[in-house]
Formats: structure tokens, C-alpha cells, sequence
């Protein structure tokens, strides 16, 4: 009984040590992640990867891959789908959010929990957009589209995490 007591006391030892050891990992890998976001971030070098759409009016819809928002240095490659009410639009309803372009202003904060707060605003051939992008340490995001000629739209998504 006391050999069966024993054993029990050190598998549940061995158990408590394990959980410890990988707690300590995965906040070291969090505080890892949160310095790659935020590096990436400062270098104007990041990739999100959407996989939520959110229109004004309508359901919100899941997204597979490829689309993407790509920041680089000053600009910014935007493969978005959009879904919602345009107002003044090229015949055949133009290119929508999917294009390349320069970055006409570009600005970003940190607030107290060290989200990532980024304002951008860019021009295509159709349009002319705001982007307002928050990167939380974690490298989730949500991607708030404000166009010219058609309704607002939002995206939410993960950072494309350099480690």
C-alpha cells in the first residue's frame, strides 16, 4: 500500500512539474511572438492573413486563403474580396480592394496593453481608402476599410508571424 502511495505522490509530482515547465515555455514563446509583431510592425514589414469578412450589411463570412493585406515599407498590396453597397463605381464595379498601391499617410500608436493601432490611407485607380489595422501582441487583428464610393468593411485576421 505504501509502495502504491509512493508511486501515486510521484506520478503526480512529475505531473505538476511537467505542467510548470510548459507553462514557463509558452510564455516565453508569448513574449517571443509579442516582440516579432511588434518588430515587424516598426519596419512597415508585415503580411495578415484574413479569414473573416464582415460587411456593413449582410452575414459576416469565413474566408480561405490567399486573402491577405501585405504592408512594405510604403506599400501596400491589398487582396481583399468586398461585399456591400458601392456609390459611384466604374463600369463593371472595378477592381474593388484587391490592388497595389503607395501609401499616401501612414501613422501608428501603441496603446496601454500594446496593441498595435495603424491608420493608412491610399489610393487605387477606383478609390481612394482608409485602412485603420489593429495588431494585438498575440498577432490576431481586425482590418477596418473605410472606402470613397462604397460602404465600410471590416476583416479580422493573423499576422504572418516571423519568429
Amino acid at each position: 500500500m505504501k509502495t502504491v502511495k509512493c508511486l501515486f505522490t510521484g506520478i503526480l509530482l512529475m505531473g505538476v512539474m511537467g505542467w510548470i515547465s510548459c507553462s514557463s515555455t509558452n510564455a516565453a514563446s508569448k513574449s517571443e511572438i509579442a516582440q516579432s509583431v511588434k518588430s515587424q510592425v516598426e519596419a512597415r514589414d508585415f503580411k495578415i492573413e484574413v479569414n473573416r469578412m464582415i460587411p456593413m450589411s449582410g452575414r459576416s463570412r469565413d474566408l480561405t486563403p490567399p486573402y491577405a493585406l501585405t504592408i512594405k515599407g510604403d506599400s501596400i498590396h491589398s487582396w481583399l474580396p468586398y461585399m456591400g453597397q458601392g456609390y459611384n463605381l466604374p463600369y463593371g464595379g472595378g477592381q474593388g480592394l484587391t490592388f497595389d498601391a503607395t501609401i499616401t499617410d501612414y501613422s501608428q500608436s501603441y496603446d496601454s496593453k500594446g496593441t498595435a493601432n495603424i491608420e493608412l490611407r491610399t489610393r487605387s485607380n477606383d478609390d481612394t481608402y482608409i485602412y485603420r489595422i489593429q495588431i494585438f501582441d498575440n498577432g490576431t487583428s481586425s482590418i477596418y476599410v473605410t472606402p470613397n464610393h462604397r460602404q465600410s468593411i471590416s476583416y479580422l485576421g493573423k499576422l504572418e508571424i516571423k519568429l
